[in-house]
């Protein structure tokens, strides 16, 4: 795909949606990270409900690690995979306290050595919350830059390179949100909604069918 493809492409999904958001509810940036822990194999609507009883009652490090994995469980018992997710939650509380002074770290590396925390974790965490030039590619995104054409790759840290390398500055810091909602509500995995797809004239992938 050459470049102007790519610019029209961001062009579009920006005219649409200005301002794109995360799915996941939070305030604050802990609140984002702990969202993001506890959505890995999850829904962003069971993270949801999740958090809207956690958080009122303990959305800070020491108030959560104060729970305890126990009573963290409570709370996060409706998502998948809750009882390592809990150990992993209270251990990342009980490091931002005893080595960030309680503030999520804003870089990379540090964000990584906190339980439960990945790449992509740390990627989501450092443009939502802190608005850096970082590209979180998860499986939509994975998906929907192979199959248009943006920027293919075969694995999940070549499609973040490339991306990175590909999406046009001035998109960059929101092109995590637009991919993602693109390939959630329209480039979906097994009947994607070429008819209703705003780049479908762009997208390489309609462009193989039709040639086929």
């Amino acid at each position: 795909m050459n470049a102007a493809k790519r610019l029209e492409i961001f062009r579009r999904l920006h005219e649409d949606n200005p301002e794109p958001k995360t799915e996941l509810a939070y305030s604050t940036p802990f609140e984002l990270l702990i969202a993001v822990i506890l959505s890995a194999q999850s829904t962003d609507v069971g993270v949801n409900k999740a958090t809207a009883r956690l958080f009122p009652v303990a959305n800070t490090p020491q108030a959560i690690h104060a729970l305890g994995i126990e009573g963290l469980s409570e709370y996060i018992k409706t998502i998948g995979l809750y009882n390592s997710k809990a150990k992993n939650v209270i251990e990342t509380c009980r490091l931002l306290v005893e080595q960030h002074a309680g503030e999520v770290p804003q870089t990379r590396e540090a964000l990584e050595a906190l339980p439960g925390v990945g790449r992509k974790t740390a990627n989501v965490v450092l443009n939502t919350a802190f608005r850096q030039f970082t590209m979180a590619v998860d499986t939509h995104i994975f998906r929907v830059s192979n199959r248009t054409g943006i920027a293919p790759g075969k694995t999940v840290l070549e499609v973040e390179k490339k991306l990175l390398k590909f999406v046009p500055r001035d998109y960059l810091l929101d092109a995590h949100h637009w991919l993602i909602l693109h390939g959630r509500y329209v480039c979906q995995a097994r009947k994607p909604r070429c008819g209703s797809c705003r780049i479908e004239d762009l997208c390489e992938y309609k462009q193989k069918t039709s040639d086929d």
